[in-house]
């Protein structure tokens, strides 16, 4: 799917639907915090959420009193939602944006995205998303990133996902990065439904 495509999709999501009424909504972000401590996770140090939209991670790394945080989604809607419940924003930026096409201002300590990744099917933008991946993040910085797993859904939003574990998802970023820890999770949607997933932490070894 083009960029351009993919923006015209999720921007239509949010208008249509609250924050509560999809299936990747969190009323904490728990299992995304800690894999961020897990991380290394300091007040501060800069973080970025990937497709991070209306998410509830922006609001607890506030509260943590995080340096500086950015939320990167396609959707000015699901950014809205999400700056509607902040009243201390000064620490945050934010970015609408595709990842495969967004030029980073800074370099970032930690990058978290849950179920972002996995909406990129081709090649092309798998190595682009790896490309800024790489420019973004500090040598020694971590990248969090969660997907579908292998036995996990085929599809989300009415969008095709490709699904990992944590060797096929190291195979996408290259000698670049290290496998640092991973682990399953299952995810109940708001309607009663499990989706499964893997998160895996990588640390950027190379320049």
């Amino acid at each position: 799917m083009a960029s351009r495509d993919r923006q015209t999709h999720w921007q239509g999501v949010y208008p249509t639907k609250s924050d509560t009424e999809v299936s990747w909504y969190e009323e904490a972000p728990d299992l995304s915090l800690t894999l961020l401590h897990e991380a290394g996770l300091i007040p501060g140090m800069s973080v970025i959420n990937i497709g991070g939209g209306a998410s509830r991670l922006v609001d607890a790394l506030v509260d943590a009193g995080q340096a500086h945080v950015s939320v990167l989604d396609l959707s000015i809607a699901a950014l809205e939602a999400a700056k509607s419940r902040l009243t201390d924003m000064a620490h945050v930026q934010w970015v609408v944006s595709d990842v495969t096409v967004w030029t980073p201002d800074r370099e970032y300590d930690l990058w978290h995205d849950r179920a972002a990744f996995h909406f990129l099917t081709t090649a092309i933008d798998q190595h682009a998303y790896v490309s800024v991946l790489a420019r973004a993040l500090k040598v020694g910085g971590k990248a969090v990133i969660g997907t579908f797993a292998m036995d996990g859904p085929v599809k989300c939003s009415g969008l095709p996902v490709v699904r990992y574990d944590p060797e096929s998802l190291q195979a996408v970023l290259g000698e670049q990065f290290k496998l640092a820890a991973t682990r399953r999770h299952e995810h109940a949607t708001s309607w009663g439904t499990v989706q499964k997933f893997q998160f895996s932490t990588f640390e950027k070894v190379g320049g």
